[in-house]
């Protein structure tokens, strides 16, 4: 394939991270090619390597399906990739999981694939789940919007099939730990039907998921927004009276998050460690809080608070590590008719994936929950139309209650069902070292917040300043 070309298109692309930095295609292979059937296009799946040149050692390896016609097609044209010689004539390239008939190969796929086994088409091997329902190739496809790192088709309302943009060799931490989950038979993930996986140079690439669809689900982010839209839209209205109210659900969601804890921890690795691994996260955390001020100078007013609180992670006695989300906010979340059901397990995307399967502190999630809660409430105050000081100042008042409210429901929620599968409450001592944990852990995420927003999105700063400085003060 031209790389002019692709590189013309990756930067259309929402799910290229590479959009801002000098970079160069420097290698197109061809990973499988579906053909042989006169009713469906050919399709080469494209493995593409991107370098950076502001990078030495930067490049990343992007999954690019291509459909090839001997035509324009003016139906998927806002997908077109370009024109290129293929087999001796020119062929137009266009984003395979933009065109329905393309689709059809990965349905076909996972049609043909046995539950418990495995297919192979053009070179890619489709896998299924054992116990899986039964797919209609009948199913009709259309490509999900909203999603940036990775790219999702639906096939009617029965299955969601997610391609991995960026791929890596490995087992990605999404399948494996949406596999666990379905064998043991979790209600709080969506059922996981099979994968697409192949090799290169060797070492297997895992391509793309196909999970059940959730009918009903509402995203958690946008479902908490409403919430605290509904509250604040009435300023005399207390938040446990209003039908803002989030407390309720925000438990839900604790219970249905320790559940899948505990199916991780028993599905995975899991150890209790001492003392030099909560110094030692004592040292990370202080090490990112040196390089966030440098990043941030504004930090400097908390700095010494969280150094003390730092300091008492390092006196405490162990720390509980295991398989974790590694990623968890409320956009993680879909609220069903059924309840709450956890979704993207792949981690931080940052991160190799030897990496993101190491064992972590659960609170780690929990932490990465409760910050989310406080950013539904900075989103709203920061999307209001411009009022009074006084309404300014109760609707903020409003908001930091129905934070705190939610905060407060998920934590004792996810701790008593936590507690209950344990087969008893914890010591007091226990209590308080769980406490100075997850406080070390909410602010260890609000610094990585602070430099974020200050290098992407300056207007947002002052949502993980103001935790940091609300929690600095207790």
């Amino acid at each position: 394939m031209d790389h002019a070309t692709l590189e013309a298109y990756l930067v259309r692309t929402r799910w290229f991270a590479g959009k801002g930095r000098p970079f160069t295609v420097t290698d197109a292979r061809t990973l499988g090619v579906l053909s042989g059937r006169t009713a469906l296009p050919d399709v080469a799946v494209c493995l593409v390597t991107v370098t950076y040149t502001d990078d030495e050692d930067g490049s990343e390896r992007y999954q690019v399906p291509l459909a090839l016609y001997d035509e324009i097609e003016d139906r998927i044209g806002h997908a077109y990739v370009g024109p290129t010689e293929y087999e001796g004539r020119t062929r137009h390239l266009y984003d395979a999981l933009h065109d329905r008939d393309s689709m059809q190969w990965w349905l076909d796929g996972f049609v043909g694939a046995e539950p418990q086994g495995s297919t192979d088409v053009g070179g890619l091997r489709f896998r299924r789940v054992s116990g899986g329902d039964a797919l209609d190739p009948g199913l009709r496809s259309s490509p999900m919007t909203g999603e940036q790192s990775n790219s999702s088709v639906r096939f009617d309302d029965v299955a969601i099939m997610k391609l991995f943009r960026k791929v890596s060799p490995g087992v990605n931490p999404d399948i494996e730990i949406h596999d666990e989950l379905t064998r043991a038979g979790s209600p709080h993930v969506a059922t996981l039907y099979g994968w697409v996986e192949t090799e290169v140079d060797g070492q297997t690439v895992q391509l793309a998921m196909l999970q059940e669809f959730l009918r009903t689900a509402t995203d958690g982010f946008e479902l908490a927004l409403g919430s605290v839209r509904t509250l604040l839209a009435d300023p005399e209205q207390g938040v446990d009276g209003s039908g803002g109210d989030f407390a309720g659900e925000a438990a839900r969601l604790g219970e249905a998050l320790a559940d899948v804890h505990d199916v991780l921890r028993q599905t995975f690795p899991a150890e209790r460690r001492g003392r030099d691994s909560t110094a030692e996260l004592a040292r990370a955390m202080s090490t990112r809080l040196d390089a966030a001020l440098r990043v941030v100078p504004d930090l400097a007013h908390v700095a010494p608070r969280l150094r003390a609180l730092y300091a008492a992670v390092s006196d405490t006695e162990g720390l509980d590590v295991q398989r974790i989300h590694g990623d968890l906010h409320l956009g993680q979340t879909l609220r069903t008719a059924h309840g709450w059901r956890i979704v993207d397990f792949e981690g931080e995307p940052g991160r190799p994936f030897e990496e993101r399967s190491l064992p972590d502190s659960p609170l780690r999630d929990v932490a990465g929950m409760l910050r989310s809660f406080d950013y539904a409430t900075g989103v709203v105050e920061m999307s209001r139309a411009p009022s009074s000081a006084q309404e300014r100042g109760e609707r903020s008042e409003q908001a930091r209650r129905w934070s705190e409210r939610a905060q407060r429901s998920f934590v004792d929620a996810y701790l008593a069902a936590l507690d209950e599968m344990d087969g008893g409450a914890r010591s007091d001592r226990d209590a308080l070292a769980r406490r100075t944990l997850l406080d070390a852990y909410v602010a260890d995420k609000a610094v990585y917040e602070v430099v974020y927003e200050a290098r992407n999105r300056p207007a947002w700063a002052p949502i993980p300043m103001g935790a940091l400085t609300d929690l600095a003060e207790r």
